[in-house]
């Protein structure tokens, strides 16, 4: 039942990331985290994500901005590395607080509220106008890429930060969405790198075909998904999934997830 669940989950929100201009990360992650520990979430969400970026690139990588790529893109892969290696060093098992609530004890890990919090700040920036609606200088896009970055193998989430920086970068249509695919490529690669070397020391043996599954639904979710429509944005859809990330955050937070 789990693998049905979340094969439909990935496969839908593969596509709805067409209609809700949120990212696939953003919307994935969390649903990872309901059934995954959180480094595997945030590191099978990454799997997803690389694949569905390589079926993109075939379709638009050849109007990459090169400039671009790379006053963007080389920070934010370097900081990949670094926000990826944090995530594993992060003690999953260390306990910052607990609570008793009729009876019952509640025990909140560290790693859990990391990415709770960050879960909640991403959220807002997608939903709130004022974050939506805030864009950077075009001087400021090596910075943009090491945050982005560094967020994207931190928490699995980098398309918000991204795009607040590269909308300024005087990109028409075609140039930004190849340029921010294949940025979101080489982010993917970065991380991949460092998640991979730190999965062997889980045992997978029970998760191989719950992932295969999830990947392989994002892939045929994006597919349909590019079939569907260029592009279109959706308020009701954003607000529906905005609310579900911060509702899981705030699971995270009181220790019911």
């Amino acid at each position: 039942m789990d693998i049905l669940i979340i094969s439909l989950v990935t496969f839908f929100a593969a596509i709805l990331t067409f209609f809700s201009g949120f990212g696939l990360g953003t919307i994935l992650t969390p649903i990872m985290i309901l059934y995954f520990p959180i480094e595997l979430a945030v590191s099978f969400t990454g799997i997803v994500h690389f694949t569905n970026n390589i079926f993109k690139i075939f379709i638009v990588g050849k109007h990459v901005n090169k400039e671009v790529l790379i006053r963007f893109g080389l920070p934010a892969i370097l900081s990949a590395f670094i926000g990826s290696f944090i995530l594993f060093q992060l003690n999953g098992g260390t306990i910052i607080y607990s609570y008793d609530f009729f009876g019952k004890i509640f025990n909140v890990q560290l790693l859990k509220f990391v990415i709770s919090i960050l879960l909640l700040i991403f959220a807002l920036i997608e939903l709130v106008p004022f974050f939506k609606n805030l864009k950077f200088e075009k001087k400021t896009l090596p910075l943009g890429g090491f945050l982005s970055g560094f967020f994207g193998g931190l928490t699995g989430n980098q398309g918000a930060l991204r795009s607040a920086f590269l909308i300024k970068a005087n990109l028409n249509k075609r140039e930004f969405i190849g340029t921010t695919v294949l940025i979101s490529l080489l982010v993917d690669v970065s991380r991949i790198g460092v998640y991979s070397s730190n999965l062997f020391n889980y045992d997978l043996s029970s998760y191989y075909l719950l992932g295969f599954c999830a990947i392989c639904s994002g892939i045929s979710g994006s597919i349909i998904g590019n079939l569907l429509l260029k592009k279109i944005t959706l308020e009701l859809i954003q607000i529906f999934v905005a609310g579900l990330i911060i509702l899981i955050a705030f699971g995270l937070l009181i220790g019911i997830i």
